[in-house]
């Protein structure tokens, strides 16, 4: 069960070690066998033996990555309202780039972590809210109605994708993970150099708003979408292996970047065929 997205790499559940590590010993965990009711043993009680620890430890399920990822949407909109509200416009600049660039640090350190942490989950969640708010209120000053457009269409695409997934039984190969993972690489080293460029005045124009921006950003739909289908793949292999329910805050995360990668893809689309 290895995996190649480094979101899910270092999670023991989805690099093949979980089985090692939390699943199918008996209960207990370590087979050592403690006293119950009825119990007739003349042994001393100080001698008893009980699970504790990770023995103890809930584990990962639909239910749990569902209510992590909730909250984790939750402080993403929540953090892109108040900045959308509360930021006067000549701070936006400052504010997206102070989103993108942080909530981008610390999605590196989540995703090379190997026991996730909670708290720097929720802390992204409010860079990337700062980021999206920022960018999401430029865009409307810019392109009335692209907002509203990119959030159902976020909807949409992953309603859609998890309804394929789920109907036509879709199953991830390990070519398929790599394939993607790269692409995901690939798309994000192009449109950083682009930016970088801009900086200079030699942008090529994969961030642009004409032809070439336009495949750009059809093309990261595209990668958006398969990234979700990894995603479903992962939670369901998460919650197989029997990781502990701590690790539904990485599941959550990985879901919120797919989402926001597609919600950046959405807005500029309309965007681009709006001006055009």
């Amino acid at each position: 069960m290895q995996s190649n997205n480094p979101v899910f790499a270092n999670a023991e559940g989805f690099n093949g070690k979980a089985v090692a590590a939390y699943g199918h010993a008996g209960y207990p965990a370590d087979g050592r066998g403690y006293r119950g009711y009825g119990d007739a043993s003349t042994t001393p009680p100080s001698t008893w033996h009980y699970p504790t620890d990770a023995a103890l430890e809930e584990r990962m399920t639909i239910d749990s990555v569902v209510n992590r990822t909730a909250i984790t949407l939750l402080v993403i909109v929540a953090s892109a309202a108040a900045t959308w509200i509360a930021l006067p416009e000549r701070y936006l600049t400052a504010a997206w780039m102070v989103g993108a660039f942080g909530g981008l640090g610390l999605a590196f350190a989540v995703s090379f972590m190997r026991r996730v942490n909670p708290a720097l989950v929720i802390g992204y969640a409010v860079l990337e809210g700062v980021f999206l708010g920022a960018v999401s209120e430029v865009y409307e000053s810019l392109f009335q109605g692209v907002v509203p457009g990119a959030v159902l269409g976020t909807a949409a695409a992953f309603i859609a994708t998890l309804a394929a997934y789920k109907i036509f039984d879709i199953k991830v190969t390990d070519k398929a993970r790599k394939v993607i993972t790269a692409l995901v690489f690939g798309f994000f080293a192009v449109v950083m150099l682009d930016f970088l460029l801009s900086l200079f005045g030699s942008a090529i124009g994969f961030n642009g708003f004409g032809t070439l921006g336009l495949i750009t950003s059809l093309v990261g739909l595209a990668i958006g979408v398969a990234m979700l289908i990894l995603d479903f793949d992962y939670v369901e292999r998460g919650v197989a292996a029997g990781l502990p329910e701590v690790e539904s805050w990485r599941a959550a995360f990985g879901l919120a970047v797919t989402l926001i990668w597609i919600y950046i893809q959405m807005m500029r689309i309309l965007a681009i065929v709006q001006r055009s």
